[in-house]
């Protein structure tokens, strides 16, 4: 196939992979790469299936890695988990909100592309972990589901922030030095 030729399709999918690498260091909770690489991914791949495969494989391949070493002793949390469709789905729709940075990656629309990802993973997982039986079923259940994520809110916004700006720098300096990975297409 063409894209496995594509030195582009390559450089984009080796610096998601570092990003998703990067969950087997020790961090901080919700320090993670996640809804920068599904950014990232929906702003620099030319083809929808590749901008979703690609994050989401990586994504898996990471969490088969997070779920032996957990079962090794070597890692405090698992790799799979209840709420992992609903990761998977925020995923998903965060390289759709990176198509529309696609031809305007600036730091305009990406500050806020990052921040919005950032809210909707708090709110969207922190609903699922209410609905999944985490807390009572009723108003003051949610209140404080919702009141006990706060805390780790702030290295969710961090790590979203972080990751961003590791991807898409990298991908600037790289391509103004090889400008052949801008203009490839696949």
């Amino acid at each position: 196939m063409k894209i496995f030729n594509s030195s582009r399709f390559w450089f984009l999918t080796i610096l998601i992979l570092l990003a998703i690498l990067t969950r087997l260091m020790e961090h901080p909770p919700n320090f993670a790469p996640i809804a920068a690489v599904a950014l990232f991914a929906g702003a620099y791949f030319s083809q929808k299936k590749y901008a979703i495969l690609v994050p989401l494989l990586a994504l898996f391949i990471g969490d088969i890695l997070l779920e032996i070493t957990y079962a090794q002793g070597l890692q405090p949390s698992r790799g799979f988990y209840q709420l992992m469709p609903v990761v998977y789905g925020c995923f998903a729709l965060f390289v759709i909100f990176g198509r529309y940075l696609r031809n305007r990656v600036k730091l305009v629309t990406v500050l806020p592309a990052t921040l919005l990802a950032s809210i909707v993973f708090f709110i969207v997982t922190n609903f699922a972990v209410w609905t999944f039986g985490g807390y009572p079923m009723n108003m003051g259940g949610l209140i404080d589901c919702y009141g006990a994520a706060i805390p780790f809110f702030r290295y969710t916004i961090l790590g979203d922030l972080f990751f961003v700006t590791v991807l898409f720098t990298a991908y600037d300096v790289v391509s103004q030095r090889y400008p052949q990975l801008v203009r490839e297409k696949f």
